[in-house]
């Protein structure tokens, strides 16, 4: 079961990313196979990571191509197969084959009616660097 942090400040100063890591370090149990951290302005997220699916190429905090989200997930999404291949279909070019892509994918295209979306059991904390705005489900 990988685990994750953060820190959003609301008073305009940086985030404290060690503080984030520090956290992180104490989920070491739950993720002992990875571990990631970002951080940007108000805003930073760490992740611990026990690696289930995509070995190689599911690291979080993941990042959206134009840098606008950043999420950290933990769980399963069991549609996504069919949500992935709605994806690919509008022209979505996929990295890996983690249901954490297609969460953040999703969250990107559809804002906050993707979490309706997902099937399964989940937790997750996606950053939007443009609206200066956290989600979590």
């Amino acid at each position: 079961m990988c685990g994750f942090a953060g820190q959003v400040r609301l008073d305009g100063l940086a985030a404290d990313a060690a503080a984030v890591e520090r956290a992180c370090e104490r989920l070491a149990h739950r993720g002992p196979d990875d571990a990631g951290r970002w951080a940007d302005g108000p805003a930073a997220l760490g992740f611990r990571r026990l690696s289930i699916l995509d070995l190689e190429h599911g690291a979080q905090p993941m990042r959206s191509e134009d840098g606008r989200y950043a999420v950290v997930f933990n769980g399963e999404i069991y549609n996504h197969p069919a949500l992935k291949a709605e994806l690919e279909s509008g022209g979505a070019r996929y990295k890996t084959r983690s249901d954490t892509e297609t969460v953040l994918r999703l969250c990107a295209r559809d804002g906050a009616a993707a979490e309706a979306r997902l099937d399964g059991m989940f937790a997750f904390a996606l950053w939007d660097a443009q609206k200066r705005e956290l989600t979590l489900a």
